[in-house]
């Protein structure tokens, strides 16, 4: 039997999603004179796209699933107030993933999965600046300082044994080591708790509201369609066109779909054979305002408490909470990232806190994205990255179009296999 063809390079695609992967995938479309549309349930950036830390790290953009992970504890996992939440009650669907997660948080499929990161982490920042020169009217910062701040020596180790690990995969990082002395001199910020430190070098970071919401304005402005408020409730491959059709009554055909929905990117890839499991790694964050703002980010990695500098503010972020992505913000979590914070910062009012929020980053269990084309040819995942959709999104755009033009799989994009 001849192998199946794959459809013209299409003129008309849809976009489901309005995050930063999804608003990536539509400008490098447009880049190949492609007419696009993106659709999104709720509104540009309100997802995970929006109160995240904002970091562009390619240097320590690794796996979720690592050994670290099952040494931390059944009852850690199940306190309200850990860094990793998981509820006492989960359903089969979580506890699929939870297994499926622990299954690869072992030192070779750790090592297996940072090898399938690395030739993205590569080009992480050449996707940015091709946004840059395009015209997306919100530029990446240099991180002048990105600090990972401990309270001693023994806890910097753990990130220390990291980096080597990741060096030892092949990935370029470069890093000091400081002392509590050497980190506060470098960050003000920092209060006489810390004793020991790591500061990496060549990192960026933006304010990812602002981005996603500036992508957005270039989409428009080269002539793509946004349509907000919608929900699409059901895609078919009907071999010539691809149906779209959203809870409102609107029935649109169009050469191609990209599937950009984050957690919910199973809904409706599963009938297109995505049968990977992609789960609501929930995160918190607020905004404070801090008397000396940092001039890059501080990670304190023992808490898992990441800051970011926004404007004359401080993004104050953590947890991992796995449960429904539609639950409505816990106050707890909350609370528990501002106490863990709170002596190891110097001059933040963390009890002035504005934009409380929580947001669903979409996780798998290998920790690994959905990247590419599903069982129809003319329907496409892009999701699943977990912490990473920021750092990696515009990548993931810039390849996927690759794929949907030109029918080729990027080597880049050969681990990510939707179908896997």
């Amino acid at each position: 039997m001849p192998a199946m063809s794959s459809p013209p390079s299409p003129q008309r695609v849809a976009v489901v999603g309005a995050g930063m992967v999804g608003l990536a995938t539509a400008w490098f479309l447009q880049e190949r004179g492609v007419q696009v549309t993106v659709l999104d349930r709720t509104g540009v950036a309100a997802g995970a796209s929006w109160g995240n830390a904002g970091w562009l790290t390619p240097g320590i953009t690794t796996p979720l699933p690592e050994p670290a992970v099952l040494r931390y504890g059944l009852r850690a996992v199940l306190s309200p107030s850990s860094p990793v939440y998981v509820p006492p009650r989960a359903d089969l669907r979580l506890l699929r993933f939870l297994t499926g997660f622990a299954r690869h948080s072992t030192p070779t499929k750790w090592q297996i999965a940072m090898r399938a990161y690395i030739p993205m982490n590569r080009r992480a920042f050449e996707a940015f600046d091709a946004l840059t020169a395009g015209g997306v009217a919100s530029m990446t910062n240099e991180a002048k300082s990105f600090i990972a701040a401990y309270r001693t020596e023994a806890e910097r180790s753990v990130l220390l044994d990291e980096l080597a690990h990741i060096r030892a995969a092949g990935q370029e990082i470069e890093f000091d080591v400081l002392t509590g002395a050497d980190a506060r001199e470098v960050e003000p910020a920092l209060s006489d708790a810390i004793g020991a430190a790591i500061r990496l070098h060549d990192q960026r970071f933006i304010n990812p509201g602002h981005y996603v919401h500036a992508l957005a304005d270039s989409v428009r402005a080269r002539g793509g369609s946004l349509v907000t408020g919608t929900d699409v409730v059901d895609i078919r491959d009907e071999s010539a066109a691809v149906r779209v059709v959203t809870a409102d009554g609107a029935d649109e055909r169009y050469d191609a779909v990209v599937l950009a929905t984050g957690t919910w990117l199973g809904d409706l890839a599963r009938r297109f054979g995505v049968r990977t499991v992609v789960q609501a790694g929930r995160g918190y964050s607020f905004s404070v305002p801090v008397d000396h703002v940092p001039a890059g980010p501080v990670y304190f990695p023992a808490q898992r408490v990441a800051c970011t500098p926004l404007g004359d503010q401080l993004r104050v972020a953590g947890m991992m909470e796995f449960r429904s992505a539609e639950a409505p913000l816990d106050p707890r979590r909350i609370l528990a990232i501002a106490e863990a914070a709170r002596p190891l910062l110097r001059g933040a009012d963390l009890d002035a806190r504005v934009d409380e929020w929580v947001g669903a980053r979409p996780c798998t269990p290998d920790g690994l994205p959905l990247i590419g084309v599903t069982s129809s040819p003319r329907v496409f995942a892009a999701g699943g990255h977990g912490m990473w959709g920021i750092t990696l999104g515009p990548l993931t755009g810039r390849l996927l179009t690759e794929q949907i033009i030109t029918g080729r799989q990027p080597e880049e994009l050969r681990p990510f296999d939707p179908l896997r």
